[in-house]
């Protein structure tokens, strides 16, 4: 099979059953040929897939038949908790070999899951100058700026000529992260501007670096944020950022591939939290890795906290009991008006979460956006109000009085829904939490409990029960 026709979607299938039955023979080295015929990629894919049908022992047995250069390869392209399985059991020269080969940011990622006896005897046959590296990286906090970066870039001195940074880049690009972007430094490698490698390229040999770099550079702090960082890389669109200590010393660049890794991660955690499962297990499980009681305690706090405020708006319910008794027909209308209710101010609220996320709009925006908001929940509740009239009139036959109570309700309630979606993001930022934590579940608590009020004030005014 040629690597570069293939189609891996229409293929993985096929080839995991034939591996998979390989395997159950136990003719490895068929199995290991028809990995081969694969990209590094795809045989990371193929040995995850493996582990998941429980045959980790198996995939492991694959991976140490691979040849060198390609199992570091793709060792790299696998998941942390499966690179954590394979070191667990292969050997240590083995475990050596891959760290050597690996680039750096991925070698700092795997010492960071592995246990303290393992690191330490890793290091213990590391070169010093690299053993000292290390221990700086692995010692910067969780969440930072200096947790994704590498130190395996191209610096230039502002002085060289062209031919001489050339000259550098084809000596030292091997083992570079990226080429195309250069980082000058001054004494104390302090940076002090970038040059593209398409600019050095169109340049005369003999100008200075110094007289064509650029010194108007996006650049990060170590102890940055990686979500303000993934912001940066969002707007500005590098594929890659320079990283500073506090004296501005270039100690390493961010790339866009591990950033595109945050991404995710970020993602991930928004969605969850918007959805009131808060992460207490630090470690990145998949679902079905996950044990049960984990799952439990990460779902339940939200849901004990909406259980609660339910009682309030149960409250209301059984207060206006009588009125519900006489009009029997209004008890119908409660569920859609409550519904609604909670999925226009979910709709306002995400995005508003993004726009917070990818800087689209600010905190100071946020009387702008309740005005828009309030023109937005406007006009959809007068469509929604129109149809509903129509629908309760003409197909539910109920008195028009029931009408213009459900209708009026309406309107109220999704202009109240769409202006509250909209700032309660805006007040959690500015009260410096997440705002995708505590979104949804605000607005589906708040929501109802305003929905109830504002049906029954309705339903007092027009129908005087």
């Amino acid at each position: 099979m040629d690597i570069q026709t293939y189609d891996f979607e229409e293929i993985r299938d096929e080839v995991l059953e034939k591996i998979l039955r390989f395997l159950s023979e136990k003719k490895y080295f068929k199995a290991r040929d028809e990995l081969l015929k694969l990209n590094v990629v795809d045989i990371a894919y193929i040995l995850e897939e493996i582990t998941e049908e429980n045959e980790s022992q198996s995939a492991v047995v694959l991976f140490r038949l691979l040849p060198k250069d390609v199992s570091v390869d793709v060792f790299a392209e696998l998941p942390l908790d499966d690179q954590v399985k394979i070191v667990n059991i292969i050997t240590d020269k083995e475990l050596e070999y891959i760290l050597q080969e690996l680039d750096f940011d991925d070698k700092i990622d795997v010492l960071e899951e592995l246990p303290a006896n393992v690191v330490d005897k890793i290091l213990e046959k590391t070169p010093k100058n690299e053993r000292n590296l290390i221990n700086t990286f692995l010692n910067y906090p969780d969440n930072c700026a200096g947790t994704l970066m590498t130190p395996d870039y191209i610096s230039l001195q502002k002085n060289w000529t062209v031919a001489e940074a050339l000259q550098y880049i084809k000596r030292e690009g091997m083992d570079a992260e990226t080429i195309y972007t250069c980082y000058v430094k001054d004494r104390g490698r302090k940076l002090i501007g970038i040059v593209s490698l398409s600019t050095l390229v169109i340049s005369d040999d003999d100008v200075r670096v110094n007289d064509i770099m650029r010194t108007d550079y996006i650049w990060e702090s170590v102890y940055d944020d990686r979500e303000d960082v993934a912001a940066d890389f969002r707007k500005y669109g590098f594929l890659a950022i320079p990283v500073v200590d506090n004296e501005h010393r270039l100690v390493g660049i961010i790339t866009v591939d591990d950033i595109l890794d945050v991404i995710e991660e970020e993602t991930t955690e928004d969605f969850e939290r918007m959805n009131g499962v808060l992460d207490f297990d630090s470690t990145e499980r998949k679902y079905l890795d996950t044990p049960v009681f984990t799952h439990v305690k990460n779902r339940l706090p939200w849901l004990l906290i909406l259980m609660l405020s339910y009682i309030l708006t149960g409250g209301i319910i059984t207060r206006f009991e009588k009125m519900l008794s006489s009009v029997i027909a209004l008890v119908s209308y409660m569920p859609m008006l409550m519904g609604t209710a909670g999925n226009t101010g979910s709709q306002a609220a995400t995005l508003i979460i993004r726009g917070l996320a990818t800087d689209e709009v600010d905190t100071e925006d946020a009387i702008k956006i309740l005005f828009k908001e309030f023109k937005i929940g406007a006009i959809i509740g007068i469509i929604l109000s129109a149809i509903n009239f129509l629908r309760i009139i003409y197909i539910d036959g109920q008195d028009p009085l029931i009408a213009m109570t459900v209708c009026a309700s309406m309107l109220a309630i999704v202009i109240f829904a769409k202006a509250l979606g909209s700032m309660i993001p805006v007040i959690a930022k500015l009260c410096k939490v997440d705002p995708a934590l505590i979104a949804n579940p605000a607005i589906s608590s708040i929501s109802d409990t305003v929905s109830c009020l504002t049906y029954f004030t309705m339903a007092a005014l027009f129908l005087g029960v």
